[in-house]
């Protein structure tokens, strides 16, 4: 394994990088590919490839992608996974077949109707899903992302990585137990990853190679008078600093736990939900109806944009001695209901869909006054 921060880039070899298989900034692609997204708040540096594109995801997370292909991650030259169904966003939940299926089967709330968040959350329990998270996590830029923020794998971390990758004691293997994923002694290979790699600019003292114990033991001792001591020396007290320093920067898998990843993706999880929901929209907020008037009502769902296209449909009436479910119909995406309580009475509608692309739910209501 190389030593603790060895990896020299040239401004060169940046710029390089920089240029070779980048998404523009703006998302235009100038053709009729679909854009999708990593996550929600951005997420750059992943190499992605699908069976007829290539690049690399920029600030906002972009790959470029045509329906019904795959798409295959990595982190310069590692691989992170293959097999994953190209869409609009894309999260990391989604990055394994057997956390894809698992967010296809909503449950159940209090209120009785299905939601995705509930089951997003379990699956956020799975290991390999908390093993990849917290590795990439630490590979942005800041180690902390911070609310709002996208993960920024930059090019000079990349470029440190990939040549860190030969001198692994094993391959980097997301789907072992948590312990021997983030084994300290002897250095899993993530950790053996993260420890060659230096998050400060390429000149940074932090980048240096620490002092050796030998070169600390050499040393002369510090004088105890100020005025004694020589500004060009560097006493061996100054050597056990810089090397406590240098080895206080190297990152490690227990920095990030799997709480602080959970926090992290419930946060883009919910940025999304958000998002998918505010396509969607009632025909009426409230809706009041005098209490002799026991005709058939109806209130149907409608999408920004027109185009309106449900898997499925549940709902229900919070009071049903007052206002009372007919039929909830996913194909037009009308809902029908009728009123049965006295004049005064009131009630909401909750409307529970799933749209066709997606497995997150959607909840509206609609509150209905009777007069």
């Amino acid at each position: 394994m190389r030593s603790v921060h060895r990896i020299r880039l040239t401004f060169t070899l940046l710029g390089a990088l920089a240029l070779s298989g980048c998404l523009d900034e703006d998302g235009g692609s100038g053709d009729d590919t679909s854009t999708g997204r990593v996550n929600y708040n951005g997420f750059n540096g992943l190499s992605y490839q699908t069976a007829s594109q290539s690049g690399t995801t920029n600030s906002a997370g972009e790959f470029r992608y045509y329906p019904g292909e795959t798409l295959t991650f990595r982190v310069g030259d590692l691989p992170l996974v293959s097999g994953v169904p190209a869409r609009q966003y894309v999260t990391l939940l989604e990055f394994f077949e057997n956390t894809r299926t698992e967010l296809q089967s909503p449950m159940v709330d209090d209120e009785g109707l299905s939601t995705h968040t509930l089951t997003e959350q379990l699956v956020l329990e799975d290991t390999t899903l908390m093993n990849i998270s917290r590795f990439l996590m630490l590979l942005n830029w800041s180690q902390n992302v911070a609310e709002g923020e996208g993960i920024d794998i930059r090019n000079r971390v990349i470029a440190q990585l990939n040549a860190a990758l030969p001198d692994l004691t094993a391959p980097v293997d997301f789907s072992v137990s948590e312990s021997e994923f983030t084994a300290t002694n002897p250095l899993s290979p993530a950790n053996q990853l993260l420890a060659a790699i230096c998050f400060y600019p390429e000149d940074d003292e932090l980048c240096e190679d620490p002092p050796t114990q030998e070169e600390i033991d050499n040393a002369p001792p510090r004088p105890e008078n100020d005025e004694d001591r020589d500004p060009d020396i560097e006493y061996s007290e100054d050597l056990q600093a810089k090397k406590d320093r240098i080895e206080n920067a190297v990152r490690s898998m227990e920095d990030i736990d799997s709480e602080d990843a959970q926090t992290y993706l419930t946060r883009e999880l919910k940025a999304i939900s958000t998002t998918v929901a505010n396509r969607y929209f009632l025909d009426d907020d409230v809706a009041s109806h005098p209490s002799t008037d026991t005709a058939l009502k109806q209130v149907s769902v409608r999408k920004i944009g027109g185009g309106l296209s449900l898997a499925e449909l549940e709902a229900i009436s919070t009071r049903p001695q007052d206002v009372q479910i007919n039929s909830a119909d996913w194909q037009s995406g009308k809902v029908e209901y009728f009123v049965a309580g006295p004049s005064g009475g009131e009630s909401e509608l909750l409307l529970s869909f799933r749209p066709e692309d997606t497995y997150r739910w959607v909840r509206k209501q609609l509150r209905v006054i009777i007069r």
